[in-house]
């Protein structure tokens, strides 16, 4: 282990706010009680737009939502991004690659094969929620 910096995909932060029992949200918490979980301006705008969405109004309030949100921008360590990466096949997925490269992160930490299938990126782990929680 580096330095206990890892980096959380929107899907995977989503799933961790949405259903506090799951797999996601154990690795959330221990991301978060291991070290420091990272998100740059971009990264945070994605998640921030996605979970907004009135689709997610059905799970829990959009208040609630927001709180998640708030939170998570508060305990999040933000990092500026040094460099442009255009290595996934989802150019979408790139900023999450940009943002562990440029804090040296631990790991990436998703459920998203355009991201997984780089593992490792740049001597970076890509993991899913069950191998982080099972190798870190």
């Amino acid at each position: 282990m580096r330095n206990n910096l890892f980096v959380i995909d929107t899907n995977t932060l989503i799933s961790s706010s949405l259903f506090r029992n799951s797999i996601p949200r154990k690795a959330e918490r221990k991301a978060n009680e291991t070290g420091k979980v990272l998100a740059s301006s971009s990264t945070y705008d994605e998640f921030f737009k996605v979970f907004i969405c009135p689709k997610f109004d059905e799970y829990i309030s959009r208040q609630t939502r927001l709180e998640i949100l708030f939170e998570f921008k508060r305990i999040a360590l933000f990092i500026e991004i040094s460099e442009r990466i255009t290595a996934c096949r989802d150019p979408k997925d790139d900023k999450f690659l940009e943002l562990a490269v440029a804090a040296n992160a631990s790991c990436i930490i998703t459920g998203d094969k355009d991201l997984l299938i780089l593992n490792p990126f740049r001597n970076i782990p890509i993991l899913n929620a069950v191998d982080f929680l099972n190798n870190f």
